[in-house]
């Protein structure tokens, strides 16, 4: 229990029953009655975010705590035993969020300084939330299952659609059409050369770009006049979501065989790529949350994030990635999976280590 009365594993018992993955009504309306109860004033704004802010409106630091309310179906009900909480949310991230709200209830922000609460609703699917949020931080806490290290850096990902257009023509006859599907062959080594002479981030390591779909063809005894191959890009920084495709376009028109048309268009949404992001390893954020986690019994080591997030979203301000929980275990995966669990003995580390690392932030 942190020293104003908050326990942030009480919050999370009443938390991961509170199905959030269709709709995150009743998960929101438990955050504003906590919020409530424990003397915030927040606000959802258009987009849904829940947001509570404590300190001076025109601070000369300002600390922004973030992450999100929603969780990937199915929802998987709560159980709990020695000392572990399973269900959906529990480490993804209704465990960081429990993390963060102890850490925000302790905050006494010095008179020039802000701490602001801003819970998103639309992680897991395309960021409309955070895409919308209107916070202007100095600092950025995301909370997401990171084992209580510190994570500075996160891949981006973006996905496209590169469509070959041919000539149809009967099979008996392949050469007096444009074979759409059999462009295919330099399309496939273009992409796995895509990143040969690029060079490694010292922090996130190689880009990948990986084919994932494909479809081509209307008729079996036809010379296909379309193909279309779908891709994943993880990126690294210092790349943008329209850098990839601009010189990913370049580099299949220059592979193609004559008579073939090449073209790539990411896929639409309504919200921007999650891109990368990397924040300096030597930064007072990362340096005073690290030495907090270590403080309170977490390891405190820093690293990168493995999978994306709405970090991105706050960069090129200094952000960390941190919360209890792991993504993953020695057994498998643990978020997004049926047996996602969070150990109440991380979820009270971190409400500690965040809690200490706020006041020396801010206070």
């Amino acid at each position: 229990m942190t020293g104003d009365g908050f326990d942030p594993v009480a919050f999370l018992e009443r938390a991961v029953p509170v199905a959030s993955n269709e709709d995150v009504g009743a998960m929101r309306d438990l955050l504003v009655e906590t919020l409530d109860a424990n003397g915030a004033d927040p606000i959802v704004d258009d987009a849904g975010n829940t947001i509570a802010s404590k300190g001076t409106s025109d601070p000369d630091t300002h600390l922004v705590l973030n992450t999100h309310i929603d969780t990937v179906s199915p929802h998987v009900p709560y159980s709990r035993e020695d000392g572990v909480i399973h269900g959906r949310g529990s480490c993804d991230a209704k465990g960081p969020l429990a993390a963060l709200l102890a850490a925000f209830f302790a905050a006494d922000p010095a008179p020039d300084a802000r701490v602001t609460l801003a819970i998103t609703p639309d992680e897991e699917l395309l960021s409309t939330g955070a895409a919308a949020l209107d916070v202007d931080g100095d600092l950025y806490i995301v909370g997401e299952p990171t084992g209580l290290d510190v994570c500075t850096a996160a891949k981006g990902r973006f996905e496209g659609t590169v469509t070959l257009g041919g000539v149809a023509a009967h099979a008996a006859e392949p050469d007096s059409g444009a074979n759409a599907i059999d462009a295919l062959a330099p399309v496939l080594d273009a992409l796995r050369e895509f990143d040969d002479d690029r060079e490694s981030h010292p922090d996130l390591g190689d880009a990948t770009l990986t084919p994932t779909m494909v479809d081509g063809g209307e008729n079996s005894n036809q010379v296909p006049a379309e193909c279309r191959l779908v891709v994943d890009r993880r990126s690294v920084p210092p790349e943008t979501a329209d850098g990839f495709r601009s010189e990913l376009v370049s580099t299949l028109q220059s592979v193609v065989p004559a008579g073939v048309g090449v073209d790539f268009e990411l896929t639409e949404r309504p919200t921007p790529f999650l891109e990368a992001f990397a924040t300096d390893p030597d930064h007072q954020l990362v340096t005073t949350l690290s030495q907090a986690s270590r403080d309170a019994g977490g390891r405190g080591d820093v690293r990168p994030f493995t999978a994306a997030t709405e970090a991105s979203y706050f960069s090129p301000a200094p952000v960390v990635v941190f919360g209890p929980g792991v993504l993953a275990d020695d057994e498998g995966a643990v978020a997004h999976a049926e047996r996602e669990y969070v150990r109440t003995d991380d979820v009270r580390t971190a409400a500690e280590a965040l809690e200490d690392a706020v006041a020396r932030l801010v206070e």
